[in-house]
């Protein structure tokens, strides 16, 4: 599929405003008045950006407010519900830690679990398209938890968890893209058609004179030079050279920030390939 910057933008910031939310609310790091405000800052901050480069992605961005009414059946709408609701409950925790030097531990526990499910409920946006079969595999939303709570620790100040945790979604991340290679959609048009147990099957003519829609954003075409270097940037950012840092070097703030740096990089790159590699089905009746 096309890369879309606005997904790109979403899935990384989204991720890790909603993990370092998740650390909050469990009170680490441990505290209060300006401090905290900084905090709950970065984390409101990276949360509703991501949440509003999302709506880029639509034809209408106006229509993002109806996504709510389908939380019987869309993934989407229960994503939307879950993080207002996460943010909502976020806004008395922030007040009493930054303001009022008061810790709501229960409802900050309760804020913690509805940004996992939040996370939960983006990664099953995928997970569920049959016709991606790259993403209809449980290991997809085990990688978004795993990349929001390795994020939300690095940002949380939570060094060698963050180191552990990096290293832990690289290796998730490695078992995906070689799970994914051989779950190939695509395949030919005696495939696609149905009618390939006749006999070898082939386009009379094309059903369009020029590139469409569907060839554009739905039999996106990456080459293998291009995929081979953006992994092995991603191995190295996401977790490698993050978890060298936090777990080899003594703990600073110039270490803490490299590391984020370099694991925000990472995640970009490998959300780019999510989306990049996402062979969805309909290509196949291109002879894709």
């Amino acid at each position: 599929m096309h890369p879309a910057p606005s997904v790109i933008i979403f899935t990384t910031l989204s991720g890790l405003g909603f993990g370092l939310f998740a650390f909050l609310g469990l009170g680490l790091p441990d505290v209060s008045g300006w401090v905290a405000f900084v905090f709950f800052a970065m984390a409101y901050a990276l949360s509703c950006t991501g949440l509003l480069a999302s709506t880029f992605h639509l034809g209408n961005p106006r229509n993002a407010i109806y996504a709510f009414s389908q939380w019987r059946s869309s993934w989407l709408s229960r994503e939307g519900i879950m993080a207002v609701a996460t943010l909502l409950t976020f806004a008395p925790v922030a007040i009493g830690r930054v303001f009022l030097d008061m810790e709501l531990a229960l409802l900050g526990a309760i804020g913690s679990v509805f940004a996992v499910l939040t996370v939960f409920t983006t990664s099953m946006i995928y997970t569920q398209l049959k016709t991606i079969a790259r993403w209809h595999m449980p290991l997809t939303p085990v990688l978004f938890l795993l990349y929001a709570g390795a994020g939300g620790a690095l940002l949380a100040g939570q060094a060698s968890l963050a180191g552990v945790l990096t290293l832990i979604v690289t290796g998730a991340q490695l078992l995906a893209w070689k799970q994914g290679d051989g779950r190939s959609t695509t395949g030919d048009l005696g495939a696609a058609t149905g009618l390939g147990e006749i006999g070898q099957v082939r386009l009379l003519e094309s059903a369009h004179t020029a590139r469409n829609y569907i060839l554009d954003e739905m039999a996106f075409q990456v080459g293998r030079k291009h995929v081979q270097k953006l992994r092995m940037i991603a191995t190295l950012c996401v977790g490698a050279l993050p978890a060298l840092l936090l777990l080899a070097l003594p703990a600073g703030h110039l270490t803490a920030l490299i590391a984020v740096v370099l694991h925000v990089i990472g995640v970009a790159a490998s959300r780019w390939l999510f989306f990049a590699q996402a062979e969805h089905v309909v290509a196949s009746y291109y002879g894709r």
